[in-house]
């Protein structure tokens, strides 16, 4: 059975990847409505998908034969649009962040659990075959205790007139608030939650409200520290866009993982034996080894998990409560960053 879709704002992220990769590529889904404010955009992505439009959400809701919806819009109009779904009784997949509030994450989840419908946040990069690699390793014991680990998002982003993640208004800030949530998210997956944060943020080069360069330092519950960098100021290209591990038997590192591909590369190093103390630290050899998981869709394998979650009556794969919980670690990023300090998440 397929579990038929909507999808509330239908350009950018959704017309790019989401549809395509995801709802459409996802055997467990059927794409069946479009909306969008911009009529252009809508007239076209309805007749390259062969789906009914709408001009607005509400119209959309109101369709019968929509029993999920997926919600791509600007971050400040999540909050009404989820709150909307639920009422109308929709499974919904929102993009991160949820809300531009805490109390209004916290609204759209107490809403969807009291309509009894579904509410998922596409972190969509948990997916990724390399990382679920990672997790596979760790969770072996290969890498021994966890030390650190490093996640970074990198883009060229320059102004751009009406951009809303170059407005904290809108966007709830910058590049941290949107690319680190991503990279906290996934270091959480690997090392468990974060307990503590400090943070760096600012303007090194776009000229808009909004930061271009963010870097966090997490401490995790184990103890392990964890970097995320978050940059809108580096070109694409130089970019490596990579998740590093290293625990007390080794190291993965993945590149080209983090960001809006299912691609890219990952070598380990990994001891197998007991170590003792090199004082000349020789590394004359080159240990690594590269891991070549079966690739996998990250949009399409997010789906297909939500469709089951719905199909089984279970929870979501990442729920509406994660997405409340990386509010909290990225509100605590945003306070240190203002105050200097570090700050404890409760």
């Amino acid at each position: 059975m397929s579990i038929k879709w909507g999808v509330i704002g239908a350009g950018g992220i959704a017309d790019r990847r989401t549809i395509p990769e995801g709802i459409v590529g996802a055997e467990k889904a059927e794409l069946v409505a479009v909306q969008d404010i911009d009529a252009q955009r809508i007239e076209e992505v309805a007749a390259k998908y062969g789906v009914t439009k709408y001009d607005t959400e509400y119209d959309l809701l109101s369709d019968d034969n929509v029993q999920a919806v997926y919600i791509a819009t600007p971050n400040q109009l999540h909050h009404g649009q989820v709150l909307a779904a639920a009422a109308a009784g929709k499974d919904v997949l929102c993009e991160k962040p949820l809300a531009l509030t805490l109390a209004d994450s916290e609204e759209m989840v107490e809403a969807c659990r009291d309509a009894g419908v579904k509410l998922g946040i596409n972190f969509m990069m948990r997916f990724h075959a390399c990382h679920t690699a990672i997790k596979a390793i760790i969770e072996a014991g290969d890498l021994g205790t966890l030390v650190m680990g490093r996640a970074e998002l990198t883009c060229w982003y320059p102004p751009i007139p009406g951009a809303f993640r170059q407005n904290p208004a809108l966007g709830g800030g910058g590049a941290f608030a949107d690319m680190g949530n991503h990279c906290v998210d996934l270091l959480e997956m690997l090392f468990g939650r974060t307990e503590r944060v400090s943070c760096f943020i600012g303007n090194l080069v776009q000229d808009y409200p909004a930061e271009d360069t963010a870097v966090a330092l997490l401490e995790f519950e184990s103890g392990a520290k964890g970097v995320v960098d978050a940059l809108f100021n580096v070109p694409d290209v130089a970019a490596h866009n990579a998740l590093e591990v290293y625990g007390s038997k080794g190291s993965v590192v993945s590149f080209g993982t983090i960001g809006q591909e299912s691609g890219g590369s990952m070598t380990a190093v990994l001891e197998t034996g007991d170590k003792e103390y090199d004082a000349a630290q020789a590394r004359d050899e080159d240990p690594s080894q590269v891991i070549e998981p079966e690739p996998v869709n990250i949009y399409a394998a997010h789906i297909n998990a939500f469709c089951e979650a719905i199909e089984n009556d279970t929870d979501p794969p990442i729920t509406g409560e994660d997405g409340i919980w990386n509010h909290k670690v990225i509100e605590a990023c945003y306070k240190s960053a203002q105050t200097g300090e570090a700050v404890d998440i409760e």
